[in-house]
């Protein structure tokens, strides 16, 4: 399970007896999120700013796995983008997991899954991964770095264990991909100032009539928000936003935009010189407690001819084809739930009921 505990925590759909993920599954912003609790009534950015800082154990052995699938029921007034947020996702992972729901107005009442959980994209557990189609970075960081969120909620004995951090993320438009490379973060900025490359003046001015060259940093309407990582690759960055909707959205020039506060984590945790990449894996498999799961994301930029065919061409180059049961795989890709899906033959693993806490009928952050 994530560590970490919402003011009223979702109902976990899978249970899980990995006596490691037990062991290490610490409250990062407890004693904070009990607080908010008993005070928050609306969602408001005042809110969003207070939200505990997710962090994951990072598995053992071949084990790729990390979070727990949870449920949360609608209220009246929710958006999945508002929900989304306080839970570490995007209004897209929700809707997609929830055979495409509107984003806008769900339907009051209903419970819908939170894919509050995830296969580790295949990438060295070093420093900064993201994979592009799932819109999602994961942040390990080294085992010696102490674990202090934003608010100073540190328990002493994760400074001894690896997790890893996941946020999600809005990235560049189908025209200004956001591209496949390795980095290192070159530099920090706070309030940065946003300097207008000429072709997106150009493109603002012809779509508006006006434009300016220069945004000064701290500006309400400064796209790169308040933080900023520079990165080796010219013309990238990961940064903030004006617009927290955008996260889960391909709608900036190729830059990299995170929620207001999940930037303001990763700002603080992140050293100069830290290394990074970009990586591009629709299709994952990931293993927990021997069981095998795939994990399926749009082809975002239509990168590849078909997911099947990727699909059955990275169960040959992982050599799991004795594991998967192909109409298992087959459902899976069709979905594309961003969900994590047991695909090996056979009956499916045990799973446990949940009982919803939060939604209509109890407190949830919106109450």
């Amino acid at each position: 399970m994530a560590a970490h505990f919402p003011p009223i925590g979702p109902s976990p759909v899978r249970s899980s007896v990995c006596s490691f993920r037990s062991a290490l599954t610490i409250a990062l912003a407890l004693v904070f999120a009990m607080a908010i609790a008993a005070t928050a009534h609306a969602w408001d950015e005042a809110m969003f700013a207070k939200r505990p800082l997710y962090a994951y154990p990072v598995p053992p052995g071949q084990d790729t796995v990390i979070g727990e699938l949870m449920t949360y029921k609608i209220r009246k007034g929710d958006t999945l983008l508002d929900v989304g947020r306080w839970y570490g996702l995007s209004a897209k992972e929700i809707s997609d997991a929830n055979n495409h729901m509107d984003w806008w107005g769900p339907p009051v009442g209903a419970e819908i899954v939170l894919p509050t959980e995830h296969i580790l994209p295949n990438a060295p557990h070093v420093g900064i991964v993201m994979n592009i189609p799932e819109m999602r970075i994961y942040y390990y960081p080294p085992p010696s770095m102490p674990h202090r969120g934003k608010h100073g909620l540190t328990p002493a004995s994760y400074s001894a264990s690896r997790v890893v951090y996941t946020f999600p993320v809005g990235l560049g438009r189908f025209d200004w991909k956001t591209p496949v490379a390795t980095f290192k973060v070159s530099g920090k900025d706070r309030n940065p100032t946003w300097v207008v490359p000429q072709d997106i003046y150009e493109e603002h001015l012809e779509r508006d009539g006006e434009a300016e060259h220069v945004v000064p940093g701290g500006e309400d309407d400064n796209p790169l928000g308040k933080y900023r990582l520079r990165l080796t690759l010219p013309l990238y960055a990961i940064h903030g936003t004006d617009v927290p909707w955008g996260v889960g959205m391909t709608v900036s020039h190729g830059c990299i935009r995170l929620y207001p506060e999940d930037i303001e984590h990763l700002f603080h945790m992140v050293k100069v010189g830290t290394p990074g990449r970009f990586v591009y894996q629709p299709v994952k498999f990931g293993w927990r407690d021997n069981q095998l799961y795939v994990e399926v994301h749009d082809d975002l930029y239509g990168k590849y001819p078909g997911l099947w065919n990727l699909a059955i061409h990275e169960v040959k180059r992982l050599g799991l084809s004795d594991d998967v049961d192909p109409q298992k795989l087959e459902k899976a890709v069709e979905a594309k739930t961003g969900i994590p899906t047991y695909v090996m033959p056979g009956g499916d693993p045990d799973t446990a009921g949940s009982s919803t806490t939060s939604g209509a009928d109890g407190v949830s952050p919106a109450s």
